[in-house]
């Protein structure tokens, strides 16, 4: 897999493959769920043109209808700097989008929004016209209780995946001693530092146990089509 630059890019991007996507699973019988558009940014402490992309992420945390939810990948680490969320399986996240969304390979700071369309984490003009455009859910209703969660009936054409999120709420700043942000103090929000797969919702109705969270993490849940594919529905208790 070619890994692309840390780079500023300014067009959107969205394919008529994703969007057929969105169409194939969509759920017309139901009526539409209050499902918050989810803006995923994914960064790293090592990337020079990411701090922006993380203030822009603070802007947007406690925006209504906007779940936020910061990743961290490691192609960056050999600049100096081990990004200290970082996970591979985020960095895995990330390069399932690329192909869904028309990018030639992973970047940052890259924000997907709704899993269905790519913007530079660093224009927030970009942000604020893409989580505009967005359509609301239109996938299963998630309740989310403590210990579990239930994803409602609903007729998919294919099966999704269920996501469990573990992410920190609040603003943290974190020192870089080394790397392209040198003597930075960067603040961060909303870092995942838990990401599982659940299972499968296949349309009929079906409830999964959920472990107990760490302390001061939050929980999302993410119903959407495999392989990088939309965002049908997500939930949080923030």
């Amino acid at each position: 897999m070619k890994i692309g630059a840390c780079i500023m890019k300014t067009k959107i991007f969205g394919l008529p493959a994703a969007a057929a996507i969105a169409v194939l699973f969509a759920v017309p019988a139901m009526a539409a769920n209050k499902s918050p558009t989810v803006v995923e940014l994914f960064t790293s402490q090592g990337c020079s043109s990411c701090p922006p992309a993380n203030a822009n992420l603070i802007k947007l945390k406690d925006r209504p209808g906007v779940l936020a939810l910061s990743f961290a990948v490691t192609y960056w680490d050999y600049l100096g700097w081990k990004d200290i969320f970082d996970r591979p399986e985020y960095t895995d996240r990330q390069a399932a989008y690329e192909a869904p969304l028309g990018q030639p390979g992973p970047f940052t700071p890259q924000m997907v929004i709704n899993g269905a369309t790519s913007v530079v984490g660093n224009q927030l003009s970009e942000i604020d016209a893409a989580i505009a455009a967005s359509r609301p859910g239109n996938g299963p209703e998630v309740a989310l209780r403590p210990g579990a969660v239930t994803i409602g009936a609903g007729a998919p054409a294919a099966a999704a995946d269920v996501w469990l999120v573990r992410f920190d709420p609040s603003v943290v700043e974190v020192p870089v001693g080394r790397g392209e942000n040198t003597g930075r103090t960067l603040p961060h929000t909303h870092v995942v530092h838990a990401l599982q797969r659940l299972g499968s919702w296949t349309g009929a109705a079906v409830s999964y146990q959920l472990p107990a969270a760490a302390a001061n993490l939050r929980t999302a849940i993410l119903v959407q089509v495999p392989s990088g594919g939309p965002i049908l529905s997500a939930a949080t208790d923030l």
